[in-house]
């Protein structure tokens, strides 16, 4: 298993809830993820925010400014062809990183 399969998680978390919800600003997705993991996972400013800059650079994500819900301007995130393939194998290659997690944890 390659050290990135476990540091692609956000990645995954970003790219999923994008497909399944559409565009979104940063702080959305992250309390999005929050809330459906019942508070298991929270993502730091620290980390989505560079996380969301790399995807769009490397094209997965594309950005527009555009009015928050509370009359905040934010850049909005949606994904791109590319981040659909992107997430497509970031789904497969997680699942092969839960099966071998699994095995770990069942080996006694």
């Amino acid at each position: 298993m390659a050290k990135n399969d476990l540091q692609g998680a956000l990645d995954l978390l970003i790219l999923k809830t994008l497909s399944q919800l559409g565009a979104m600003h940063g702080y959305g997705i992250a309390v999005h993820i929050e809330e459906v993991s019942d508070a298991l996972l929270t993502v730091e400013e620290g980390s989505l925010y560079p996380a969301l800059h790399r995807m769009e650079q490397s094209g997965w994500l594309r950005a527009e400014w555009a009015m928050t819900e509370s009359s905040r301007k934010a850049k909005f995130y949606s994904l791109t062809a590319a981040g659909k393939k992107q997430l497509a194998v970031r789904e497969k290659n997680w699942e092969q990183v839960v099966k071998g997690v699994q095995a770990i944890l069942r080996f006694a």
